[in-house]
């Protein structure tokens, strides 16, 4: 039985790469936008595998979102002053939520608990929360295990601190290669497709081993009954 339900975020419940384009365009940096926002997530991965591997101290996304950020731009030979890369840093914490975000939450929270389980730090959380409007439970984040996701610890943690069995854990996410990590922790997984996560060129993602894939909340909802 699934007693609570968790949420990746970014891509999942909001829409990353519109907002981070935004700010790019906003702050006048060199350069297309969506195109921007693509190089800079691309950087992501690749630093929270560092962190977890022991390579790279513990860092808060705000000061790994900098790192990779000040990567990117001396890439390409573009210096852009401190506020400005902070500011740019800051516009992951005010991403709009998809359209059956809100809604769609809001209906799974009748009949069970739901929070988000991201890489983001809480701080980060609780402002994309308040910025869409999201009604949470709690928050939990991979900060509370010291661990990102899809290290195990990152949801195993998130069972013991809602006090429910790794099988009676669901998480809700839109890749695969989370969800694959949730399962190996012992939890039940959602696959929700975005198609436009990645804007209209988003390649096609499934996961065969979900328990349920879906085309938004309120479909997911409805397969939970």
């Amino acid at each position: 039985m699934v007693r609570a339900l968790v949420f990746d975020v970014f891509g999942t419940l909001v829409d990353w790469r519109s907002g981070v384009a935004e700010a790019f365009r906003a702050a006048d940096v060199p350069g297309d936008p969506g195109e921007l926002a693509d190089a800079w997530r691309a950087r992501y991965r690749p630093i929270l595998d560092a962190v977890n591997d022991g390579q790279r101290p513990w860092g808060t996304f705000d000061e790994l979102h900098l790192v990779t950020l000040d990567d990117l731009l001396a890439e390409r030979g573009v210096s852009v002053p401190l506020a400005v890369r902070q500011q740019l840093v800051h516009a992951w914490h005010r991403l709009d939520p998809w359209p059956d975000a809100r809604s769609g939450l809001e209906e799974l929270r009748r009949e069970r608990v739901v929070a988000p389980l991201s890489n983001g730090h809480v701080a980060l959380l609780v402002d994309l929360a308040r910025h869409g409007d999201l009604r949470f439970d709690c928050v939990l984040s991979a900060e509370l295990a010291n661990a990102y996701k899809p290290a195990p610890q990152t949801y195993l943690t998130a069972a013991r601190l809602l006090d429910v069995a790794p099988e009676d854990l669901m998480l809700v996410a839109a890749h695969p290669s989370d969800l694959q990590g949730a399962r190996s922790a012992g939890l039940r997984t959602a696959f929700i497709d975005r198609p436009l996560e990645f804007g209209p060129h988003t390649a096609s993602r499934q996961d065969p081993a979900a328990d349920v894939s879906v085309a938004d909340l309120h479909e997911l909802a409805v397969a939970l009954q």
